[in-house]
């Protein structure tokens, strides 16, 4: 009996620390040690600026292997395509994660990863959302993802 009690204590001690493993991918962004941060999307951000009354907002997490799972919803701006892009505050860059768009919602494509580089760029804060328009081909919204 002794030995049943002790493997059910070990089982039930596996599925506590599972949890608590997975819970940090699920915390809200508010809460300290969360990974997740919040997104503005305006035409003032782009580069050069766009006078749009367009905006966006979401939230975006990035998981310590790389993962990036998140979406941006726009309102009032009639998107064609968006993307996450390396740059710094003020400046252009390329594509780096194409997003999904469903109506006015753009979502990470499940199980996309950032390279290394990636991941460093993001923590300076120099990756940004884009949302293109057909009247403002190189983004009519764009948001600085600042962890």
């Amino acid at each position: 009996m002794t030995n049943l009690l002790k493997s059910a204590v070990a089982a039930f001690a596996m599925l506590a620390l599972g949890a608590c493993a997975t819970y940090k991918d699920t915390m809200p962004a508010w809460m300290p040690g969360s990974s997740a941060v919040s997104v503005k999307l305006s035409g003032a951000e782009e580069v050069p600026p766009v006078s749009t009354q367009g905006s966006g907002s979401g939230s975006l997490r990035l998981a310590e292997d790389g993962t990036v799972t998140g979406s941006v919803k726009t309102t009032g701006v009639q998107g064609t395509m968006a993307h996450i892009h390396q740059g710094a505050k003020g400046q252009n860059g390329p594509v780096i994660v194409p997003l999904t768009k469903n109506g006015d919602t753009y979502s990470v494509p499940e199980g996309r990863k950032l390279t290394a580089a990636q991941m460093e760029a993001w923590k300076a804060g120099n990756l940004y959302v884009n949302v293109h328009t057909a009247a403002n081909k190189g983004g009519e919204v764009r948001g600085q993802i600042n962890p």
